[in-house]
């Protein structure tokens, strides 16, 4: 399996470029590779980056630590790992960055000046960052975050809420389809963030709990061009309720919709895709992207989509 990736990236690293990789399932039209490319390339970075589409039915045969072994010995730099390898790449791995192991997930793997790959996580970071600038410390207006509800606790929802929960909350509440998973996050997270009251629950008592919230975090794949629909009923939402969004294809998703058609603040999940992606890029390459200018690429790469979506139907 990626015999014809792998000969491009030793063939790309021989002549001089700087080579990373995308691995997960049905990734073919994620919009990482051209930001990375197009964000180096403007810093004057031969820049190639590759993906690794795993099949379905390889996705529990699928030998990872021979894909980083040859990965390595290819002479990448590093790869970035999404669904559904963010847990089990772990195992294979030589280390771990602090949030990392806080987490239990990695989404970007570095191999070092000594052969060591060393696993990182910049989803929460990125979520981080896109809310410091729109909800947070660095925007015009901060939100209220005495009392936070999330939809979602799986892996994209376990950086989330840790992002989310960095940023100080007091009460913070995760509901998941899977009442188990929304308890197993929680009781992960209590240590770290001991001064604040961390509780789950299925999605029974989501609409109670939204009703004494400040905001609203949405971290499930519903809203996604591949799963429309809203997770939560609209009667939920309300103007004096922030929503935020992971889902960014499409970046106005239902939900997003419905509380802006309300007049409820929201923050779309294209600044978190760019910001993770910043910080990707400037662990593999050294460098420090221009988020602006990246912010600006993925607009253009999803206005081109969608463009291309309207002409089709």
């Amino acid at each position: 399996m990626f015999d014809s990736e792998f000969a491009t990236a030793t063939t790309q690293v021989t002549d001089g470029a700087v080579v990373c990789a995308l691995i997960g399932q049905g990734i073919t039209r994620s919009l990482t590779p051209p930001m990375h490319e197009r964000e180096a390339a403007a810093q004057g970075i031969d820049y190639t980056y590759l993906t690794l589409d795993v099949r379905s039915s390889a996705i529990d045969s699928i030998d990872l630590a021979d894909v980083l072994d040859r990965a390595r010995r290819a002479g990448m730099r590093g790869l970035n790992v999404t669904h559904p390898f963010k847990q089990r790449i772990i195992a294979h791995l030589d280390e771990l960055s602090p949030d990392a192991r806080r987490l239990g997930a990695v989404n970007t793997v570095v191999f070092d000046d000594a052969g060591r790959t060393v696993g990182h996580n910049t989803d929460w970071s990125g979520f981080a960052r896109n809310f410091d600038l729109h909800f947070g410390a660095e925007s015009r207006e901060p939100v209220s975050r005495t009392s936070v509800v999330q939809l979602g606790a799986g892996g994209a929802g376990s950086a989330v809420a840790y992002a989310m929960l960095s940023r100080g909350v007091d009460r913070f509440h995760l509901v998941d389809h899977d009442p188990t998973r929304a308890d197993t996050l929680a009781a992960t997270l209590r240590p770290m963030f001991a001064d604040v009251e961390i509780t789950a629950s299925g999605t029974a008592d989501a609409i109670d709990r939204i009703a004494d919230a400040d905001g609203l975090v949405h971290a499930t794949p519903i809203g996604m061009a591949a799963h429309p629909g809203m997770a939560i009923d609209a009667s939920a939402l309300r103007p004096d309720l922030w929503v935020a969004e992971v889902v960014y294809r499409p970046v106005v998703t239902e939900l997003i919709a419905t509380a802006r058609t309300i007049g409820a603040r929201t923050l779309t999940g294209d600044g978190m895709a760019v910001h993770q992606a910043v910080d990707a890029l400037a662990l593999f390459a050294g460098i420090e992207p221009d988020a602006d200018r990246m912010t600006r690429h993925i607009g253009e790469l999803i206005a081109a989509e969608d463009a291309g979506l309207r002409r089709s139907a």
